[in-house]
């Protein structure tokens, strides 16, 4: 009991009841991914530990500890045996701070939903002995938490997280190739976002991460709202990064906006699912520590 007191404690963004469901499950790499230590993720790199790999013939200087006997006495000739290292993945956590994220039908904004999602996430990933990097943008990176893999930080997280307070409008492309430029070991990316910007560019960002040999997984928040469109009377909208105002009845529309925003929910999941990017949508009303454990378990049953 003091141990859930004292995650709780740490930061209100931290949902205790998705830590404790999900830290058992724990979030693994899918894909080969490069750390700096060792870990418990395949890694590129050739060692001598763990799985086997392949054969290498000997040179002066090999420890002769993992020379292959059998080869040896099969044809005479020396062989090392090469093994996957394990190693610790590094997860960039993308949290999109632009204006658009403000809006919220209820008491939950769809940014501070984020905030628990990012300050969750860095836990869970920390408490493993993983990596994790902070970044909190707009048309930039605002806010950066570098990488570290010492649990003790997640309080220097939390802190960057709940301070932040989105004024500007988001350019999602340019931050996924500062990241693609940047980031040269092979990770995992994880972008929260409403992703209200250019589809197109955002496809382009998230290949040229894959390109780069990173995991990608998308987490699309929404507010249900925004799904379901339930106005009614006459409404006024007001754009959250600078476009202006709208009176208008949603009745007379509600049919077109929702063809419309159901059709961008599809070429978007579909665009992300051609590039090998996994696309979890979410809606605000959603309790995080459901969302959290059913997409572990399922990652963890499809690629555990």
């Amino acid at each position: 009991m003091a141990k859930k007191q004292q995650k709780s404690a740490i930061s209100p963004l931290l949902d205790a009841t998705a830590i404790q469901k999900a830290e058992h499950l724990g979030l693994q790499a899918r894909t080969i991914v490069e750390g700096f230590m060792a870990g418990a993720h395949r890694s590129p790199f050739r060692g001598f530990a763990v799985e086997f790999a392949q054969h290498r013939e000997y040179v002066p200087g090999d420890d002769t500890r993992h020379l292959d006997w059998k080869v040896l006495g099969r044809s005479d000739r020396y062989y090392i045996k090469q093994y996957e290292q394990e190693t610790n993945f590094v997860a960039h956590i993308l949290l999109d701070g632009s204006e658009s994220m403000k809006y919220g039908s209820g008491s939950v904004t769809k940014l501070d939903y984020g905030k628990v999602m990012a300050a969750c996430l860095s836990y869970l990933i920390l408490v493993q002995r993983d990596a994790a990097a902070v970044s909190v943008f707009d048309s930039k990176v605002r806010e950066y938490q570098p990488r570290t893999n010492n649990l003790g930080k997640i309080h220097q997280i939390c802190s960057v997280l709940s301070a932040f307070d989105p004024e500007e409008a988001t350019a999602i492309f340019e931050v996924l190739e500062e990241l693609a430029r940047k980031a040269r070991r092979r990770g995992i990316v994880i972008l929260i976002s409403d992703l209200l910007d250019d589809e197109e560019k955002i496809i382009r960002g998230i290949q040229h991460l894959r390109f780069a040999g990173h995991e990608v997984i998308v987490f699309h928040v929404l507010d249900p709202f925004e799904v379901t469109f339930p106005f009614n009377g006459t409404v006024e909208f007001v754009g959250l990064e600078k476009q202006g105002r709208m009176l208008t009845r949603p009745a007379e529309i509600r049919k077109s906006y929702l063809d419309e925003f159901g059709t961008f929910l599809d070429r978007i999941r579909l665009a992300c699912e051609r590039n090998n990017c996994l696309y979890v949508r979410i809606t605000t009303d959603q309790p995080w520590a459901d969302v959290l454990t059913a997409w572990l378990g399922t990652r963890l049953h499809r690629y555990g």
